[in-house]
């Protein structure tokens, strides 16, 4: 019971519970990212499947076109209200069902003739007169608008901006149900037409449209307030006067907006149109692509050049898609689509009954989804782990992403499929990775328990197989470094024990971090040495060089400590001691392996070679260099910068080996003022060895002019204090040159 309890309520499930939660509280408040989210799959659902452009005969409205071509013929917007009363009459005569205005009229034309007294100089008082007693452009459009079937656009602010207060216009919306005005788009200001203009149309409708906030339009009010007072949009008013009915049925419920119809109160339902709305009274039209086939220049209409099938029994409605004239929109199937055509294709959608939909119980589905899918993956994920777990998620998401594009394809619905999609993604994705990091973490526990006995790369060889630990070795070619700090005695008494602990952390980390970078395994630390390897226990065909390299790069690290640690002296008020590392590599053949007890041992390397390799880093204080090779070390890597330091007999050997000062790298080794100094170099040594100390001081001289770039200065002085005892107390006749070294 005790384990099913703890199995019920482990971490995993309780964090996969806690995340569920929190998606179900982000869906309830609808944050705009993901109503963002939301609406860039359903413009994608529009753009892989735009709506059909329907045919000639079955387009609706025809877009009267103030077009590029139109402005460049008639002159700039706006146009005399003569012009524009002659493009109505034209249309009506040629059997337009209607002509709309997607324009607001808002100031008097600015040709009317009682204006041109005003302007023109040089006129008689006989002219003025009957120039004022003309009738206004703006009256004579008003007669053409009378005889017509005119909807008037007007357009709203959300800011207040002072308008001219106009005549009453006829209500044409009636309510069936309470109030919706909380949840509609609500103007400040309301810019109509010209109080002559405005009264004799048919209908007037307002063409503002409300794009969302990444500036795409794809929900379209049908009704808006302004002071108290209901006002249909454009394209619903269009339908009205188009129906001839005398207004505009809003279905509301105390949530917001049902849908509208077009029809009497009498006649609706079931005669009519409805239209199904949001709570906010918009409409979701199913966009199609652009059609350049509903534009009609105006032009052609002035001068009687268009073709007649694009009026007779059309709707019509005066646009532009002229840029300059600033009405460009986007839509979920165009970046840019000329404004009036929104209006255009909410009518098509409409009379076509091609509107887009999303249900209210749809957001208990989603939420259901998002639940169950996510009940699943909290109680699969631990059990049966994430392979089958992941058929499981690929099923759930796959079944849902396939409903949602088969509501829209044959239902015209949109169901939100991707938040819980996304949501049950990330508990799966959540839960896998909680599961392999607690596996990890009981690795961890096993790598830290063995860490201080193993190598790093032994410990997760053990990890992959514990077979492993066993006791043996093998015999294998390897590189040795030996590294140590001079004078630690006497920096050390500036310390107390905690202050010498951070000071060795300070040194050894650098320098281990340089091996491990190449691919070097640390032996073990012994105070301020460190011993290390190459070679084992992974294979490094060029162990001797990355050896050489990390020495190099271990020296490189002592200037920017020593600069650290000045300046911490400095802080404290203690004196800075430099410190300085010499260094011993050898190469050769020992035995390496796991060395100890059965119940303690290391990875470690025996053999006479290792021996050797601590001896050279005591040499190299006595010789004043930074880092000392062996001769099999030497012979491995030409391309380096080396110079011979000496024939040697060291502590516990018999016989003298030559060892070497390892100064630079490739670069240095192609230097010419270093070739120069080894080859006065390597004279001095043969002159030394052969006895004949006058030359090897003459090379002596020579080589010091050159040594300074690489910090010989000590070398030449043993060689020196050697030459004048030897002069003095020469060495016997076997002497072959090899110096017995007196040190470690």
């Amino acid at each position: 019971m005790v384990k099913f309890l703890r199995s019920a309520f482990s971490f995993e499930r309780l964090l996969g519970l806690a995340m569920l939660v929190g998606f179900l509280f982000l869906y309830y408040t609808n944050p705009y990212p993901l109503e963002y989210l939301r609406l860039k799959t359903f413009d994608y659902y529009q753009l892989l499947k735009p709506r059909e452009i329907p045919p000639l005969e079955g387009k609706p409205v025809t877009i009267i076109d103030l077009d590029e071509q139109s402005l460049a013929e008639i002159g700039q917007w706006p146009w005399p209200r003569t012009t524009i009363a002659k493009l109505v009459q034209n249309l009506m005569q040629m059997g337009a069902a209607l002509v709309a205005f997607d324009v607001v009229f808002a100031e008097p034309d600015r040709m009317n003739p009682d204006k041109i007294p005003d302007t023109v100089v040089g006129l008689d008082e006989a002219t003025k007169a009957k120039l004022k007693a003309l009738p206004s452009n703006d009256q004579v459009f008003a007669n053409v608008i009378k005889r017509s079937r005119v909807v008037l656009g007007q357009a709203g602010y959300w800011e207040k901006v002072e308008t001219k207060k106009g005549p009453p216009v006829k209500k044409s919306v009636a309510l069936k149900g309470p109030k919706p005005h909380p949840y509609l788009p609500r103007f400040q200001s309301l810019v109509r037409n010209v109080s002559v203009i405005e009264p004799v149309a048919t209908g007037h409708g307002i063409f503002s449209l409300v794009p969302e906030p990444d500036g795409i339009v794809r929900r379209v009010p049908t009704l808006f307030v302004f002071e108290d007072d209901l006002y249909p949009s454009l394209s619903v008013e269009m339908l009205r006067v188009a129906f001839g009915r005398p207004t505009i049925l809003v279905e509301t419920n105390p949530a917001g907006v049902n849908a509208i119809g077009i029809a009497s109160a009498r006649q609706f339902p079931p005669k009519g149109l409805k239209i199904d709305t949001d709570e906010r009274g918009r409409v979701w039209p199913y966009f199609s692509v652009s059609d350049k086939k509903k534009y009609v220049s105006a032009k052609s209409i002035l001068d009687g050049t268009a073709d007649p099938k694009m009026i007779k029994g059309k709707m019509t409605i005066v646009g532009t898609s002229a840029v300059g004239l600033l009405d460009i929109r986007a839509t979920p199937t165009e970046k840019v689509i000329p404004g009036v055509e929104v209006h255009v294709q909410l009518i098509e959608s409409a009379l076509h009954k091609k509107w887009l939909s999303r249900p209210n119980y749809f957001n208990a589905a989603e939420m259901t989804l998002v639940l169950v899918g996510g009940l699943l993956m909290i109680i699969l994920v631990p059990m049966v782990g994430a392979k089958w777990t992941m058929v499981l998620f690929l099923v759930v998401a796959g079944g849902a992403a396939g409903t949602s594009w088969y509501l829209f394809d044959r239902h015209l619905q949109l169901f939100d499929a991707g938040y819980a999609i996304i949501a049950i993604g990330l508990l799966y994705t959540t839960l896998t990775y909680t599961g392999y990091a607690k596996e990890e973490a009981n690795r961890r526990q096993v790598r830290d328990a063995f860490a201080h006995y193993l190598s790093p790369d032994m410990v997760e060889k053990l990890a992959e197989d514990p077979d492993k630990l066993t006791l043996g070795g093998e015999m294998r070619e390897m590189t040795m470094l030996f590294c140590d700090v001079r004078g630690f005695t006497t920096i050390s008494e500036q310390f107390d024990a905690v202050g010498l602990t951070k000071l060795i952390n300070k040194l050894l980390t650098p320098l281990t971090n340089v091996i491990l970078k190449n691919r070097g395994t640390v032996d073990k630390y012994m105070g301020d040495c460190i011993m290390a390897f190459w070679n084992a226990p992974m294979d490094d065909p060029n162990h001797a060089r990355n050896g050489c390299l990390s020495a190099l790069a271990m020296v490189g690290e002592m200037g920017p400590l020593n600069e650290r640690l000045e300046k911490e002296a400095e802080a404290e008020g203690r004196k800075h001691i430099p410190l300085k590392v010499g260094l011993g590599l050898n190469t050769g053949h020992v035995v390496v392996g796991n060395m100890g007890s059965d119940q303690r041992f290391d990875y470690s390397v025996l053999g006479d070679n290792v021996n050797l390799a601590s001896r050279l880093e005591g040499q190299s204080k006595s010789y004043g260099v930074n880092v000392v090779l062996g001769a099999n070390t030497h012979e491995k890597v030409p391309e380096l910068a080396t110079i011979e330091l000496d024939k040697i007999q060291v502590k516990g050997k018999t016989v003298g080996i030559n060892i070497f000062a390892l100064l630079g790298d490739e670069t240095l080794e192609q230097n010419p003022d270093f070739r120069t100094l080894r080859g006065h170099h390597d004279q001095m040594l043969a002159a030394y060895r052969a006895r004949d100390w006058a030359k090897a001081k003459k090379k002596l001289k020579e080589c010091r002019i050159l040594c300074e770039p690489y910090g010989l200065d000590e070398l030449y002085d043993l060689y020196e204090q050697r030459i004048a005892e030897y002069e003095a107390s020469p060495p016997p006749p076997d002497w072959d040159g090899t110096y017995i070294a007196t040190s470690k």
